[in-house]
């Protein structure tokens, strides 16, 4: 008889136990992908390289702006809550969705908020890590131009520039590829693939048919048709354009995506997995993706609030579900595909007749009832100019370039650095032959025509249902630019001919009647000449002292001369500049007068310079004019020596102009604010009478105590802005504002202040990042004390104060340093590291309070 040894219960344990496999490594479960397309499209005017102000996104700037205080920092650093709306975590969303930002929208953010747009880049890094290897983020078209409308050429540029921006951003090769709408044909995917692009997303509609993919046991597998939204987007599918050639293709869920962006799916992150749940498969599959996509500005901006339900749903909820939070490139590399499918010929996501809706009047739009007959003339009048452009670019280019359109495909390079080393680099790598200054002032000139020239495609100018929209408006001044720039270097005349096009584009609106009207009352207008630019600086030159060396917007300003000279209420100024254009290199040497005759009255000139004598004598014989306080002779002399044409204060651009406008009524301002200071203290008891007898106060009276008030407000702001290091300053100010909000609240006021809500902001976080990371532990109450203040004064002016950079602060400190250092050390021996005792931690606490941080775990 053979014996065995007895197997121990330890290794019974281990047989009997099946080890789970590792989610990440091994398709096994359910996975989660939520997409953001994050976009803006490019708003910057085409002659001076900037966004302008834009009145409707009011209180902000600029639409980007308002959106990116609405969407793109919120997601950055989202806010878990609690049920007391404390502050109980924060969270970097693009850590878990997948996500593409455009790139014109990621050169604006890297200017407006580096810490936001470090964020992003930082969050593809810890997914990457996360995920083996694929981070979140996947390419985008360079500006949002529908693909399957482009010619072939400008297919490879948008995605090659569009690929070259996420590699100089993201320090990695995308692997997957946003298309502006979803939209496609199989010549984009051409593109793509011979681009090496590995995957795309589409809507369900997108797809034709699909079966899975032939084996040697079944060669020729049943196709299925899926044309009506029937494919299945739990798997990802291949899509071959050839025997040899494919690039793989995930199709979101589209009712959930709709859900998203049009219901109350978002509301709480329990509806948002509910909704995830229903589209779960109960079969045997292995695994399975839901995946959802939307335009990323719902996080915040369409949807309000809705990132704090992003964020707790993808940090906690779904893993507490057994869901694994994913991207596309990660699934794929763990679950390739199985199945292939074939697309409808020409789709978008956002047309239900291919894509129409930015070529011809098939009535998607976002609603007015209008038609939008004007799609198809637009449409043709860029296609003309597009291919006159190109006829430009090939005789001219071939002149500069070896390659022409190898030359445009990588302008990206110079697009992101436009310094003097950058782009003598650049020219130097695709010259045909040495190039003098003035050849390489007209190279560069080709290249940003052909830039503008694709940016007069960007989609938005099609989407909507007007062609005077902000949207058709752009793409026009573009157009515009590309224009110009073209007849600056080869001499043609295209504007009448492409406005005689325009003329057949329908405006819904009587007043323009079509897009030639359009385009003279709207994009004329806005065109910059150098002229102009040197009038801009002549004229602000009354109001600022401007160094040697000056930028305005994208033009470096040397000033070689200045005078300027005051006379009763005549001011005159007289200078020589040279104006280079950064963009195109072009320079120019100007003379300039400006007088300014007081008020809103300004008479400027600018001429060429004309040597040394010529610029001698005309400010000498200026000068001696206004000696005689004659403002006509000095206007005579200004006329008759360097030509009739003038500027005045309506020709600085628009920033500028409302800035001296604000300038100019400063003092009157002022004026009628001691005014009204005067009225309400002359008659304060008759308010209080009014109301202690609860009487409506007269109009006049309330209106002087608002004004009142609101002046007394803003001065006091100011000097508590100044008195950031002073304590004792800092106090007194800060009990001056609570004494006026008190008096304001019982005198039933509205102070209209947005200047003292930033100081305010301000002032809070200053004082924050004082007390905690240089903060005198003996000071502290006081300090801690003094921050409350400042926050329930916020509250008594109703200011709506923005605490969110306040949380960050005191958060991040809190765990990251007060409680590893102070709290949860504090019975060990290394009692050092924490600049305060325990005992004193409580002030500290409660102002965490103040600022709605949950702190009631050690308080």
């Amino acid at each position: 008889m053979v014996s065995t040894a007895p197997v121990s219960s330890s290794v019974n344990s281990i047989i009997k136990t099946k080890v789970k496999p590792d989610p990440l490594k091994t398709a096994q479960g359910v996975y989660i992908t939520v997409h953001g397309h994050f976009y803006q499209p490019p708003r910057e005017n085409p002659y001076l390289n900037t966004i302008e102000r834009q009145p409707s996104a009011h209180p902000y700037h600029d639409w980007n702006e308002r959106i990116h205080h609405e969407c793109y920092r919120p997601n950055a650093f989202a806010r878990i809550l609690n049920h007391n709306q404390e502050l109980v975590g924060i969270v970097n969303n693009f850590e878990y969705l997948s996500f593409n930002i455009g790139a014109t929208l990621m050169s604006w953010l890297e200017q407006y908020d580096p810490a936001v747009y470090q964020r992003i880049l930082e969050a593809d890094r810890i997914s990457s890590q996360r995920l083996n290897g694929h981070g979140n983020a996947i390419a985008q078209v360079y500006n949002h131009i529908i693909l399957p409308l482009a010619n072939q050429q400008d297919k490879i540029t948008q995605i090659r520039w569009g690929k070259a921006d996420f590699q100089h951003r993201f320090k990695r090769d995308p692997e997957g590829m946003w298309l502006a709408e979803t939209a496609v044909d199989y010549p984009t995917l051409e593109a793509l693939i011979e681009e090496e692009i590995k995957f795309i997303v589409l809507a369900p509609s997108q797809a034709e048919k699909c079966r899975e993919m032939s084996t040697e046991s079944e060669p020729t597998p049943k196709w299925h048709q899926v044309g009506g939204q029937q494919i299945d987007p739990t798997r990802p599918y291949r899509c071959f354009v050839d025997s040899d050639r494919y690039i793989d293709i995930f199709f979101y869920d589209g009712p959930i995506s709709r859900d998203m962006g049009f219901n109350d799916v978002l509301e709480t992150s329990d509806n948002f997995a509910n909704r995830l749940e229903q589209a779960v498969k109960g079969d045997s599959r292995p695994s399975q993706l839901i995946s959802v996509a939307t335009d990323g500005e719902t996080f915040g901006h369409h949807k309000g609030g809705t990132e704090k339900c992003i964020a707790y749903a993808l940090s906690e909820q779904f893993a507490n579900q057994g869901w694994t939070v994913t991207n596309y490139a990660h699934y794929l590399s763990i679950c390739p595909p199985t199945w292939e499918v074939e697309l409808k010929p020409v789709t978008a996501w956002s047309c239900d007749h291919g894509v129409a809706r930015w070529q011809d009047d098939c009535g998607c739009a976002s609603g007015g009832g209008w038609h939008q007959k004007w799609r198809k003339p637009l449409r043709e009048s860029l296609n003309w100019l597009r291919d006159r452009l190109i006829t430009i670019y090939e005789e001219m280019g071939n002149q500069f370039f070896d390659d022409p359109w190898l030359a445009r495909n990588e302008y990206i390079q110079v697009l992101r650095d436009r310094s003097k080393h950058n782009v003598s680099s650049f020219l130097q790598r695709h010259q045909a032959k040495e190039l003098s200054a003035s050849e390489k002032i007209d190279a560069l000139r080709l290249l940003e025509m052909q830039r503008h020239a694709l940016l007069m495609y960007t989609s938005c100018g099609w989407f909507f249902e007007e062609i005077s929209r902000p949207e058709g408006v752009q793409i026009l001044r573009y157009a515009a630019r590309a224009m110009e720039l073209a007849g600056a270097v080869a001499g043609v005349h295209l504007k009448q001919k492409f406005i005689g096009y325009l003329a057949q584009a329908p405006s819904n609106v009587a007043s323009f009647g079509n897009g030639k009207k359009v385009f003279q009352e709207l994009v004329a207008p806005a065109e910059v000449s150098l002229h102009q630019v040197a009038a801009h600086y002549a004229i602000s030159s009354l109001f600022d002292n401007y160094p040697h060396q000056e930028r305005i917007y994208c033009y470096e300003v040397e000033q070689l001369d200045y005078q300027k000279q005051q006379l009763g209420t005549l001011t005159l100024s007289v200078g020589q500049i040279k104006l280079t254009s950064e963009i195109t290199w072009e320079t120019k040497h100007f003379v300039f007068a400006v007088l300014h005759l007081g008020g809103w009255d300004f008479h400027c000139c600018i001429t060429g310079f004309d040597g040394r004598l010529a610029y001698a004598q005309l400010k000498q014989q200026l000068f001696t004019d206004i000696k005689q306080a004659s403002a006509a002779q000095v206007i005579l002399t200004m006329n008759r020596s360097m030509g009739e044409h003038s500027f005045n204060l309506q020709h600085l651009f628009a920033e500028e102009r409302q800035r001296i406008v604000r300038l100019l009524t400063a003092q009157t301002k002022k004026h009628l604010d001691q005014l009204y200071t005067q009225v309400y203290r002359e008659n304060y008891s008759m308010l209080a009478a009014f109301q202690r007898e609860e009487m409506p106060v007269p109009q006049e009276l309330k209106v002087a105590a608002e004004v009142a008030l609101s002046f007394r407000c803003l001065e006091t702001a100011g000097n508590l802005e100044k008195a950031i290091e002073e304590p004792a300053a800092i106090d007194s100010c800060l009990a001056e504002l609570t004494a006026t909000a008190t008096e304001a609240n019982y005198l039933e006021c509205w102070l209209n202040i947005p200047e003292v809500k930033v100081i305010l902001e301000q002032t809070i976080v200053r004082l924050l990042w004082q007390l905690l990371y240089d903060g005198n532990p003996l000071t502290l109450s006081a300090d801690a004390a003094r921050i409350k203040c400042a926050i329930a004064l916020g509250n008594q002016l109703r200011l709506g104060l923005a605490l969110d950079k306040a949380q960050e602060v005191y958060f991040n400190c809190l765990h990251q340093y007060i409680l590893p250092n102070c709290l949860i050390n504090s019975n060990s021996r290394d009692r050092d590291s924490c600049r305060w005792d325990i005992t004193q931690l409580k002030p500290l606490l409660e102002l965490g309070q103040s600022l709605a941080i949950d702190v009631s775990s050690w308080s």
